[in-house]
C-alpha cells in the first residue's frame, strides 16, 4: 500500500516532469523544420517558423506584407524608388541590391532565416545562397504560377488559408472585370520596356495575361515552344501592328525610344494612350501587385467603364493597418 506521504510525493515528481516537457516544447517548435520543393525541383529544408525573410525580387514582399510579416531585406528595381504599391515599406528593410545582381554581402549581413528569389536571376549562385541561408526559387512569370506560388509561400509562412483566400478574391475580381469589359472592343496593346529597340511581353506573361483576360489584344503574341517571355518590337514593326494602348515600365527619365521620329506615328502617342507604369507590372507574380494591375489595367482600356487607380489606397486595402504605421 502507499502510504499518505507517498502519493503527494509522486504527484509532485510527476508534475515537475510535465513542467520540464512543457518549457521543452517552444525550444523544440522553434527549431523545426519543413520541406519545400521549389520551382527548381530542389526540396528545401528551411525553418517551420521563419522570421527573418530576405525577398530577391518583390514577390516575398509581396505575399509576406499581404500576409501581415515585414521581410527584413529586399532587392529593388530602381535605386532608391522604393515601390508604390507596396507602400515604399521596403524602404525600411536592408537594400540588398537590383534584382538581378543581388550583394551577398550585405544579404548575408542582413541574417536571414529565408531567401526567397526569382528562379531566372539566382539559379547561378544558388550555392553561395544557400551558404547564407535557406533559399527558394520561383518562377514567377505565369498568372497560373502566381496562384501556385502564393499558396505555396503562403504556407510555407505558416498562413495558408489567407494564400487560398487571396487567390480565391483576386479569380472572383477578374471574372467580375472581364464581365463588366466591354465585349464589342479589344484593344491592341503592348507592356515593354522602353530602349532604342522596345522588348514587349508575350501573352504568357502574368501581366499580359490579365490585360487579355479582360479583353485587350497583345501584339507580341504568344511565346514560341522553347522561347523567352518577351520580344524586341522595334518601331517599324509596332508601327505596322499599330497598338491603340503602350504600358512601358518606368524605368527612369532615359526615354530613347520617344525620339525615334515613328514614335509619333503610333495610334496610342496620338491618343495619348501612353501609360508609363510602376514596379507591379513588371513584379505582378504577388497578390498586391496583380490586384493593382487588374484594376489599372480595366481602367487604361476602358476608362469610361472604370475608375481611375489610386495605387497607394489600393495596396492599403490588402495590407494590415499594423505594417502600415
Amino acid at each position: 500500500m502507499f502510504s499518505s506521504f507517498a502519493l503527494p510525493s509522486r504527484r509532485a515528481v510527476l508534475a515537475g516532469a510535465f513542467a520540464v516537457c512543457l518549457a521543452a516544447m517552444p525550444a523544440l517548435a522553434e527549431d523545426a523544420t519543413q520541406k519545400v520543393t521549389d520551382d527548381r525541383g530542389v526540396e528545401v529544408e528551411i525553418p517551420v517558423h521563419p522570421k527573418r525573410i530576405a525577398s530577391i525580387s518583390f514577390f516575398a514582399d509581396d505575399v509576406a506584407l499581404a500576409l501581415g510579416i515585414k521581410p527584413v531585406a529586399s532587392t529593388y528595381m530602381v535605386a532608391d524608388r522604393p515601390p508604390e504599391f507596396l507602400l515604399g515599406l521596403t524602404r525600411g528593410m536592408t537594400q540588398i541590391g537590383q534584382r538581378a545582381k543581388p550583394n551577398l554581402e550585405l544579404l548575408s549581413e542582413a541574417k536571414p532565416d529565408l531567401i526567397v528569389a526569382i528562379r531566372r536571376y539566382t539559379v547561378g549562385n544558388a550555392p553561395q545562397l544557400e551558404k547564407i541561408a535557406p533559399y527558394v526559387a520561383w518562377n514567377m512569370e505565369l498568372l497560373d504560377g502566381s496562384d501556385k506560388e502564393i499558396e505555396a509561400l503562403a504556407k510555407v509562412l505558416g498562413k495558408p488559408e489567407r494564400g487560398v483566400e487571396l487567390n480565391r478574391d483576386f479569380r472572383a475580381h477578374l471574372s467580375e472585370i472581364a464581365a463588366k469589359a466591354p465585349k464589342d472592343t479589344h484593344p491592341r496593346y503592348a507592356i515593354m520596356w522602353g530602349g532604342e529597340v522596345p522588348f514587349a511581353f508575350h501573352d504568357e506573361n502574368t501581366s499580359a495575361s490579365i490585360v487579355n483576360a479582360i479583353g485587350g489584344e497583345n501584339i507580341a503574341g504568344a511565346m514560341t515552344p522553347g522561347g523567352e517571355f518577351g520580344i524586341d518590337l522595334s518601331l517599324e514593326t509596332m508601327l505596322e501592328k499599330d497598338p491603340e494602348v503602350l504600358f512601358i515600365y518606368d524605368y527612369g527619365p532615359d526615354r530613347p525610344h520617344e525620339n525615334n521620329p515613328i514614335w509619333k506615328e503610333l495610334t496610342a502617342v496620338k491618343n495619348n494612350r501612353v501609360f508609363y507604369v510602376g514596379d507591379q507590372w513588371v513584379e505582378t507574380n504577388g497578390p498586391i501587385a496583380r490586384e493593382i494591375v487588374l484594376r489599372e489595367a480595366a481602367h487604361y482600356l476602358y476608362p469610361d467603364v472604370f475608375p481611375k487607380v489610386d495605387v497607394k489606397a489600393e495596396a492599403a486595402k490588402i495590407i494590415p493597418a499594423e505594417l502600415q504605421k
